[in-house]
């Protein structure tokens, strides 16, 4: 009778073993898909609001002119025409550093002369 509850036991570790310790369907391996689930919903998430903020930005800049001269005043630096325009000086007397990125430089194509300012 001790051998065959041995047998048994034995058996069902046996059986057991899979569900909790293999590597098709173990408890480890659902635990790691978990993880990566969750990883893939926080990237999705981010991915949602940056779609949503440039949504709401090409939205502007198709139905008002407000963002446009937004962006024309801080990615080309210009200024409407009667504005005065105020450069902040450093404390050693040299310009202080902008907060907003500095406009790209312009291409001339081969043969033509920079327009003059």
């Amino acid at each position: 009778m001790r051998l065959i509850t041995l047998v048994l036991v034995a058996l069902l570790l046996l059986i057991q073993y899979p569900l909790w310790l293999g590597k098709k369907g173990g408890w480890l391996r659902v635990s790691d898909l978990e993880t990566q689930v969750a990883a893939s919903h926080r990237k999705t998430d981010e991915l949602k609001a940056r779609n949503a903020k440039l949504e709401s930005e090409v939205r502007d800049l198709k139905d008002g002119t407000g963002a446009v001269e937004e962006r024309a005043r801080y990615e080309l630096g210009m200024i409407k025409s009667n504005e005065i325009y105020v450069q902040v000086l450093g404390v050693n007397g040299k310009p202080a550093e902008s907060k907003t990125p500095a406009p790209p430089p312009k291409v001339v194509p081969e043969g033509q002369k920079p327009a003059a300012h």
